[in-house]
């Protein structure tokens, strides 16, 4: 018997322009928790497809149980025992959770000539499932109606449900509520005790080094190294994922806020159960960060200041000029941007190049004779974009979606910039993104306020607001429950208002 359960050796897979895994390594052991972890566009997520049957590695080798396989696609992983729950979640909402739980795989019973789908023991089993992973969920009720944290821990009941003997989580975490990572590592944990050998890609270093007994490192595509998570502190392994040593996480800013430029008053949401009288002023050159927990209306607020969501009451202003914001195109047109908090599904229109991505929102500026695009200045755009905000990617004419999520951000983050905005609203900036992205994208939120740019900032990581605000708005229950100086501000102020329930 094999010491390991699943071997991959020396795998390289190449895609036009990019060598995204070169001689890559990974040796599960049964029944441990084994983090894989990298920057973004290290490798980790292609080396897990290559796994999973996804995609079918140029060269290479992968041993199952001490045998050589070769895994032909997703529905012989799982026939094998390899599930895999992906960071972005492709559900099938108008389907029930028990549809959703054995898609492509749904139990069957004869009617004469006619195999049919047994739905009795359908949603029996996907009972079973869901009470063996702790979720006291309706199997017959529909997928749409749960959050998509929820969402994410059907997709994990959906890979038990498959009687797994390998499983791989990809950046699992990242849509879920504390209370939420808690249940999932309740889970994990049994899981590990009945030896099932489990794969935990994040870039959460507390989590990681809470919950792993291995940690593996790429870099570039390549194997860095596997050591023992006992062993290992933050900063080692940082210096090993970027090849540096990070001795500050937030860079030193320039910034000095100036005069109130954007000023909202008694802003109140047409949904009761949203933000109301919500009022707050906004800087020159201010990074104002956004603070609350799950429920709090941080994102339907800026969304409704953004023109996305309708409001009935409250005022705002730009320059003591009031601003009639009744959808996004007014936001825009008075010099306010907004990236939002979920780049797949509202920021990146992933089967367009980066070009397209980039110029999407300033369009009419790039026009000759007002009927056909410029592609000559549009190129220019993009490429000085890329310079400047160090955007990896073989060309412009590549697709966004083939990009990691750090240069996808920097790739939203240049749309906006293109229209030169004032006001920058930003939900979750630097979400599922490494450590050495996430300081890209710091560096480059520091430089527009710098420049004069007013950044609102939502973040769920108090050290990030802490570490990169002036001044931190707290929101409970749709309220603003106090503002704090930057200077002053600390975990324990954060949550004291952040709970401050009517």
């Amino acid at each position: 018997m094999s010491e390991y359960r699943l071997e991959m050796h020396d795998v390289v897979k190449t895609f036009p322009g990019v060598k995204a895994l070169d001689g890559a390594q990974l040796k599960l052991r049964p029944g441990t928790v084994h983090a894989l972890m990298g920057e973004n566009g290290a490798g980790k997520s292609t080396l897990m497809k290559c796994m999973f049957g996804i995609y079918h590695m140029d060269e290479g080798e992968v041993l199952y149980e001490g045998e050589k396989v070769q895994i032909k696609g997703p529905l012989d992983a799982l026939n094998r025992g390899i599930a895999m729950v992906h960071q972005e979640l492709q559900p099938i909402p108008e389907r029930s959770i028990g549809e959703n739980i054995y898609v492509g795989r749904y139990p069957t019973k004869k009617a004469g000539p006619l195999t049919l789908i047994d739905h009795e023991k359908m949603y029996e089993d996907a009972a079973k499932v869901l009470e063996e992973v702790h979720l006291n969920f309706e199997p017959k009720a529909k997928l749409g109606s749960l959050s998509v944290s929820q969402m994410q821990l059907v997709e994990i009941a959906k890979a038990v449900s498959a009687d797994c003997k390998v499983l791989i989580l990809d950046e699992p975490t990242s849509s879920l509520t504390a209370a939420e990572v808690e249940a999932l590592f309740t889970i994990i944990g049994e899981l590990r005790e009945k030896g099932v050998s489990i794969v935990y890609i994040s870039h959460k270093m507390d989590e990681i080094l809470r919950i792993s007994d291995e940690v593996t490192i790429m870099r570039d595509g390549q194997y860095i190294g596997t050591w023992a998570s006992k062993d290992l502190t933050t900063d080692f392994i940082i210096t090993k994922m970027v090849g540096r040593a990070l001795s500050e996480l937030y860079p030193a800013r320039g910034n000095t806020p100036g005069e109130v430029v954007f000023e909202v008053e008694d802003f109140t949401s047409i949904n009761p159960k949203s933000f109301r009288h919500v009022s707050f002023q906004l800087k020159k050159g201010e990074i104002l960060g956004v603070a609350g927990l799950v429920g709090a209306q941080r994102t339907e607020l800026m969304e409704g200041l953004f023109g996305l969501r309708a409001h009935t009451a409250g005022r705002i202003k730009y320059k003591g000029k009031e601003l009639k914001v009744n959808q996004p195109r007014d936001a825009i047109n008075n010099k306010i941007a907004m990236l939002t908090e979920d780049r797949r599904a509202t920021g990146i229109l992933g089967v367009l190049s980066i070009a397209d991505n980039v110029s999407i929102a300033s369009l009419d500026q790039y026009l000759i004779g007002g009927v056909m695009l410029d592609d000559a200045k549009i190129e220019n755009l993009v490429q000085e974009n890329v310079a400047k905000l160090s955007i990896k990617t073989p060309s412009s004419k590549t697709q966004i979606q083939s990009l990691s999520g750090g240069n996808q951000q920097k790739v939203l983050i240049s749309r906006w910039l293109a229209n030169n905005p004032d006001i920058f609203i930003m939900d979750e900036p630097t979400r599922g993104i490494d450590v050495g992205a996430k300081y890209e994208i710091y560096c480059i939120i520091a430089e527009m306020a710098k420049q004069g740019k007013s950044i609102i900032m939502i973040s769920s990581e108090m050290s990030e607001l802490i570490g990169m605000s002036d001044r931190i708005m707290v929101m409970c229950d749709g309220r603003v429950t106090g503002i704090i100086d930057g200077k002053e501000a600390n975990q324990e102020n954060i949550m004291t208002l952040a709970t401050q329930f009517e």
